[in-house]
């Protein structure tokens, strides 16, 4: 079985957490050691997030002013070399060395005249003040945006067309290797009138670009791990109701939270309408989710639609 597992940012750092090399390693081993077993037993493609991490780099690039800032697509890149780095290698650890981890620079296929360009809504690096976002937007010339009670900043984030490394990936699948790969969504590139592949300045949400490549290696399964039980409609209100299962058109018809579960939602259509299905469910709880006891499941079809989730009675 063909599986492609995508790390959301609780995989990386916990909220609250100083973004340190010790706090992602430490993130990342126990997030690998939750794998192994799957690591094992199938075609495993792991991708992961980048956005705390990608504004730490750009934060950092800017404190010094000798030279000319770094733009995002190489920051991109960075990000992919460190958090795939420690992933690969605390990945081949947990395995125990029974199967080779091979760790890819991968980019991503975006159109320069994506929509998405107009109307930044990825959000980046750590959370300010009121204040403090404020002083950062004057100084940096940010486009910012709520997160929660605090402030990020937000950029352009527009759709995967393709990946440009899915042909090598497979290979190595095919091979026996473990990849991890599509870091923060890859690195988005536009195809020039020469046909030369150029960065763009964005960052590709990387469960849409985790559902590309899942499409074009025609991966069996899409896994995106975030720290909720299920998806929800109505999420956070008396009316919220859990979703156990729900073929593609019937949750594409419910509305979800553009910055947060949206793109998820969005990335399991992609996958379940080329004929895999996709599971959305906690990191915690991988077992479970694996075991359909916990979790939200998209199919190509269903014939009831959706099945929500029985209320729970009150403790």
């Amino acid at each position: 079985m063909r599986v492609v597992v995508a790390l959301g940012g609780n995989a990386l750092a916990r909220r609250g957490e100083p973004m340190t090399a010790e706090y992602l390693r430490a993130n990342v081993r126990s997030t690998c050691q939750a794998l192994a077993e799957l690591a094992r037993t199938t075609e495993l493609v792991i991708t992961h997030g980048n956005g705390p991490q990608v504004g730490l780099l750009a934060l950092q690039n800017l404190a010094y002013q000798d030279v000319a800032a770094y733009p995002l697509d190489i920051l991109g890149a960075e990000t992919q070399g460190m958090i795939g780095y420690v992933v690969q290698q605390e990945l081949a650890n947990a395995v125990k060395g029974e199967r080779e981890v091979a760790g890819i620079i991968t980019t991503t296929v975006v159109s320069e005249d994506d929509p998405a360009f107009d109307r930044p809504t990825k959000l980046i690096g750590p959370q300010y003040s009121a204040h403090d976002a404020a002083e950062a937007a004057a100084e940096y010339r940010w486009t910012i945006a709520k997160d929660g009670s605090a402030f990020r900043r937000v950029v352009p984030s527009p759709d995967p067309i393709s990946i440009v490394q899915a042909p090598l990936i497979r290979r190595l699948l095919d091979d026996g290797t473990l990849a991890v790969c599509v870091g923060g969504g890859g690195v988005p590139v536009r195809i020039d009138s020469r046909g030369r592949h150029v960065g763009v300045q964005a960052v590709v949400d990387k469960d849409l670009a985790s559902a590309a490549l899942a499409e074009q290696i025609e991966a069996d399964v899409l896994i995106m791990l975030t720290d909720g039980d299920y998806v929800s409609e109505n999420w956070g209100t008396p009316e919220q109701r859990d979703i156990v299962t729900a073929s593609a058109d019937a949750i594409g018809e419910l509305s979800f939270a553009e910055g947060s579960m949206k793109p998820k939602v969005d990335a399991a259509i992609r996958v379940a309408r080329a004929g895999g299905r996709a599971l959305i469910g906690p990191l915690d709880r991988l077992d479970d989710l694996l075991a359909r006891k916990v979790g939200t499941e998209i199919l190509p079809s269903l014939e009831d639609g959706i099945v929500f989730r029985e209320p729970q009675p009150a403790v």
